[in-house]
């Protein structure tokens, strides 16, 4: 393969990998931050959505906190690229939460949702070394690191 097609391959996938970022980000990021000028709607939704489970409903209030504050500052860490493992794991560990209380209601259609979002995080955490528009990366570069490491 030509080095010039190489390169382009590269970059595309640097493309690639760095505005799915973004999206995943804005995307996150909305959900919380919208949440935040209706948290009374949505902790009521929630309430009434678990109403009938084993969940405690205090246990489902604190999670309802809980879920936009993880949403919120995911979604701007993942916004500007910055402690992208970290972040990316704990956007997949968040998933796999709600994951737990959408099964526990039986709510498939939106579990088939949520392992699509987990399957998103997944990709990127596996692919974050191509990310060439992060913080991270960024960071590790000014410090003279070698950025494939990132």
């Amino acid at each position: 393969m030509p080095e010039s097609t190489a390169l382009s391959k590269r970059s595309d996938l640097e493309l690639a990998v760095s505005l799915a970022r973004l999206g995943l980000g804005v995307n996150i990021a909305l959900h919380g931050w919208t949440r935040v000028f209706k948290f009374h709607e949505f902790s009521a939704h929630l309430d009434q959505q678990f109403a009938n489970s084993i969940l405690p409903g205090l246990l489902v209030h604190v999670s309802a906190c809980a879920i936009v504050g993880a949403e919120c500052l995911i979604g701007l860490l993942l916004l500007a690229g910055w402690a992208l493992r970290t972040t990316l794991a704990a956007g997949m560990l968040l998933m796999i939460v709600l994951l737990f209380g959408t099964c526990l209601v039986q709510d498939w259609s939106t579990a088939g949702g949520q392992l699509i979002y987990l399957a998103f995080f997944g990709a990127l955490l596996a692919l974050r070394s191509h990310d060439r528009a992060s913080l991270d990366f960024r960071i590790k570069r000014s410090k003279g690191g070698h950025p494939a490491g990132v």
